[in-house]
């Protein structure tokens, strides 16, 4: 091709090239638009506040704005992604460091877009994707609460560890076009008032697909909503497994009633389980603060989603054994010796206050940082009503070696019909490597 050719090909192509920066320019940095107006001047009535600290409930606002030693909402929580450590920000209405000159219209933006004043896009481990689907009228009530309900505190929000390039946030414009929820709920046809409900608050404020969705390369949830068959399926996280909420009988909710589902959010227990890892924490602060009837809402909406047999397998089903007949067995050994005394030697715990370990979630799951993690680390102080549980899972790092560990769990694994499989000494090892013991003092918050 001749030179002159050249340039005039190139030139012709440099026009699209130009037209695509340009659009990628616009998309990146424009704000999303609000249905609040920049200037509205909200009215915050009691019942308002009232309305707002609920919802901050239903979304558990409390697990990453708060610590122990630091005023409610003030920030500073450190959270580790796949790039590095960032921190929840202060959200009290302190306006030098807080959100005190947040507009309505910038909360909005915010919380339901993750992007703040002037353009800075926020990351996603602020659960906007979830947030997007809030009703207008909930963003209304939960900025009022923030803004009058909440005490101002003077606290400056921690830069991220994170490093240049992979600091740079334009990128994060696209993956929202990408993958979070473009509008809030709308009711579902064919379904009813409970269920909608239901949907609404798992979807939306509960953002539960945070921890219970599967990520893709993007660290993306895999899906937003019961139309994805990866939705709630169970995702690993943190360093714990945190299960299926679809009806999968072993990984599952498919052996729970929903009757027993409400039960577990509102006291923390059931005849299957005990709230522990991530999930004490939205219970102290959230779960058991919702209303009777969300609650049927949330459960009646999580028993409509279908499990899958060929991810979870044949349905677990107890085969009797008492661990002291195998004592030759190292693992079977401290298992008689450190946790039958809980659990029971055939396995099935105390009722509801110490739980099974035949066809627990955590014996039957592929995945074993559950298993592992509680077990050198033990459980936070569940907090029902006020009142610290009594029964509180203790640590064993100290106690017991990383080849006891792997021991004893893939005993566990193994015993009463569970298949989840053995746990390597090395598993144990990088667990014990990047985490701390459970904390004995929760954040409890006393919101008003």
């Amino acid at each position: 091709m001749s030179q002159s050719r050249f340039a005039r090909a190139a030139g012709w192509l440099a026009v699209p090239c130009l037209i695509a920066v340009g659009l990628l320019a616009w998309y990146v940095t424009r704000e999303p638009a609000s249905p609040f107006s920049a200037d509205q001047t909200p009215h915050f009535d009691p019942a308002q506040v009232s309305r707002g600290e609920y919802v901050a409930r239903l979304s558990d606002c409390v697990a990453c704005h708060s610590l122990p030693d630091s005023k409610p909402f003030a920030g500073g929580l450190a959270m580790a992604t796949p790039l590095g450590t960032i921190h929840a920000t202060n959200v009290t209405p302190d306006r030098e460091t807080g959100i005190g000159n947040y507009s309505l219209a910038d909360f909005d933006r915010a919380v339901r877009h993750g992007v703040a004043p002037g353009g800075r896009r926020l990351y996603p481990a602020m659960p906007y994707p979830s947030y997007a689907k809030l009703s207008d009228d909930d963003v209304q009530a939960l900025y009022a609460f923030f803004m009058s309900g909440v005490q101002p505190a003077h606290q400056a929000n921690l830069p991220s560890d994170i490093p240049w390039p992979l600091n740079m946030r334009w990128p994060i414009a696209l993956w929202n076009g990408l993958f979070a929820a473009k509008a809030p709920y709308a009711d579902k046809a064919g379904q009813d008032a409970l269920w909608n409900r239901g949907a609404y608050i798992v979807q939306g404020p509960g953002h539960c697909g945070s921890c219970h969705t599967p990520r893709g390369l993007a660290f993306n949830e895999k899906a937003l909503d019961e139309d994805g068959k990866p939705y709630l399926a169970g995702a690993l996280l943190d360093g714990w497994y945190a299960p299926s909420l679809r009806s999968d009988p072993n990984t599952g909710l498919g052996r729970w009633s929903e009757a027993e589902i409400v039960q577990f959010l509102k006291t923390g227990r059931n005849r299957h389980a005990v709230v522990y890892g991530s999930m004490t924490e939205a219970f102290n602060n959230s779960t058991q603060f919702m209303h009777d009837e969300d609650l049927n809402a949330i459960a009646r909406y999580l028993k409509s989603l279908p499990g899958d047999p060929e991810r979870d397998g044949a349905p677990w089903q107890y085969q009797a054994l008492s661990a002291a007949t195998r004592l030759d067995d190292p693992g079977a050994h401290t298992y008689v010796t450190r946790c039958a005394s809980c659990h029971g030697l055939d396995g099935k715990g105390q009722g509801q206050w110490m739980p099974p370990l035949a066809g627990a979630t955590s014996a039957l799951a592929r995945e074993n940082a559950s298993a592992i993690n509680i077990t050198l680390n033990g459980s936070q102080r569940v907090v029902a009503a006020g009142i610290p549980d009594a029964y509180r899972m203790p640590a064993f790092r100290e106690q017991l070696t990383d080849p006891q560990i792997a021991a004893v769990l893939s005993f566990v694994r193994s015993a009463w019909g569970n298949n989840g499989g053995t746990v390597d000494a090395q598993a144990v090892s990088k667990l014990r490597g990047h985490t701390d013991p459970a904390s004995s003092s929760p954040i409890i918050l006393h919101m008003r």
